[in-house]
């Protein structure tokens, strides 16, 4: 390890507030306004983080995940994903509290992996949530005809990008209290939903097909794994996708009030509130329904909340359902935003779009941000089964290279540290169990990403994320050699 190493790790963690600041004066010859705000507080951050993984899996697929898996193939599968998830953030709180930047995952791996595996880092998180932008527009349209059957589609899903676009444009603390509502209503329909449905299995709520109290014997009805052990394997890295955007909160760090406190707060309420959330609405929705019956359809919620005879059950899903895509594409544009800024704060692209205004708001960044999901919005119309496809396989795998890179990050970062004569005490947030919790992480989350050759619905997101890293580290080199050689001619802005 080199002297310069050394300096470079001791340097980023001591000055870890200032960081962002200091390196963008340094890198330009003229000041250029690029200071994000300091707005959210404890609340948003968890929130948030529950906001980016609660969305229409949960409410509308899980059905179909339960039909492939079983009911406790599928509860040992999210089980599973929860505790992977968990690993992950705890490498991520060491490094977010340490070093508090937005679009970190960028930054950390510049700095502990190398240049060009931060660039494909960045571009691969962008491209997770630019596509997940365009299928929550067109959801949002056609959730709303339901209640609007006569009016065109584009109509609503045109509101819905009005409608995110100022909330992100306002200020960070706008975005945030948008979030922090849109994700409450979220689980707040899941708590009543878990709590309904257990009344219901102990018997103290009628259910229709039930003259006594259903209690758990539907989860083992057809044995423990009904269709084999291999579906759960399956249900496992559908799971693993399902969880991404847990890491927002490394995003948001840059942006939160005290990342001291309010980080390792929001990591460790991660893993116990999605096990509730997720396991507990999957225990009760297999409890209640008989396995084979949960996919066909319907909303697993939808079928729960009729057979109890609640009036109007499909109008107040529909309502939650569409909560639930504002949210995710109001975090989706938030993320997306911030990717664009931090790649433009590194010099990654010009530095224009790391400029601010004077609410904080990297307007430019935000409008390319914005534009790459109108472009995934109309793709998916135009080429769905060609571009959109091999955008949403890329997607889908561009959260599982990320874990991958947080965790390997942190397990340098923690090297480098102790190397340069400090110890895990001086560090405000350490991981528990450093290195065997990092590297389980790291393991784990590799082989998620290597083991999905083994489905073979999943084998071409493989294939096409192994030649779009290919091709995004070429990209990073060519970049660089037209840099060092055509130095007048590179751009140089302001």
């Amino acid at each position: 390890m080199s002297q310069s190493d050394i300096e470079a790790a001791e340097e980023t963690t001591t000055h870890a507030e200032s960081s962002q600041s200091d390196r963008s004066e340094q890198r330009r010859d003229h000041a250029l306004h690029t200071n994000l705000k300091r707005g959210m507080e404890s609340r948003h951050l968890q929130m948030i983080s529950l906001g980016g993984v609660i969305g229409t899996g949960l409410f509308l697929s899980s059905g179909y995940t339960i039909q492939q898996a079983g009911p406790i193939g599928t509860i040992l599968a999210y089980g599973i994903g929860a505790v992977i998830v968990y690993l992950v953030m705890l490498t991520l709180g060491e490094l977010s509290v340490a070093m508090p930047v937005t679009g970190s995952f960028h930054v950390y791996a510049e700095k502990f992996i190398g240049p060009g595996t931060g660039f494909v880092i960045a571009i691969q998180y962008w491209l997770t949530w630019t596509v997940a932008l365009g299928s929550e527009f067109t959801a949002a349209g056609l959730l709303m005809q339901r209640w609007f059957p006569h009016t065109p589609t584009w109509v609503w899903s045109a509101a819905c990008i009005v409608l995110i676009f100022v909330a992100n444009a306002l200020s960070v603390r706008f975005f945030a209290e948008a979030e922090f509502w849109f994700a409450s209503i979220k689980v707040f329909a899941i708590c009543a939903f878990i709590v309904i449905g257990l009344l219901a299995i102990f018997g103290a709520v009628p259910i229709s097909g039930y003259d006594h109290a259903p209690l758990f014997g539907n989860l083992v009805k057809d044995g423990v794994f009904p269709n084999g052990f291999m579906p759960v394997f399956a249900t496992i890295l559908t799971v693993n996708f399902a969880f991404s955007g847990t890491e927002l909160i490394g995003v948001t760090a840059g942006e939160t009030r005290d990342p001291k406190t309010a980080v390792p707060k929001a990591i460790h309420t991660t893993l116990w509130r999605l096990v509730l959330f997720f396991i507990g609405s999957i225990t009760v929705m297999c409890a209640l329904i008989p396995w084979r019956e949960a996919g066909v359809g319907e909303s697993p919620f939808v079928l729960v909340f009729n057979s109890i005879g609640i009036p109007y059950a499909a109008d107040i899903m529909n309502f939650v359902v569409l909560t639930a895509v504002l949210s995710a594409s109001n975090s989706g544009l938030y993320a997306s935003t911030r990717m664009v800024w931090s790649m433009g704060n590194e010099g990654m692209i010009p530095r224009w779009f790391a400029k601010t205004n004077r609410r904080g708001v990297p307007m430019l960044a935000l409008c390319a941000a914005m534009a790459g999901g109108l472009l995934a919005l109309l793709s998916s119309v135009v080429a769905a089964s060609t571009v959109y496809l091999v955008l949403v396989a890329l997607s889908g795998l561009s959260a599982v290279v990320v874990w991958i890179a947080i965790a390997y990050c942190q397990i340098v970062f923690r090297k480098r540290w102790l190397a340069s004569g400090h110890t895990a005490d001086e560090l405000v947030y350490r991981t528990p169990g450093f290195p065997y919790v990092s590297w389980a992480a790291f393991i784990l989350c590799t082989a998620s990403f290597v083991l999905v050759v083994f489905d073979k619905e999943q084998r071409f997101a493989l294939a096409a994320e192994i030649v779009f890293i290919v091709a995004c580290y070429g990209i990073y080199f060519i970049q660089r050699w037209w840099r060092r050689t055509h130095p007048k001619e590179s751009v140089r802005l302001p």
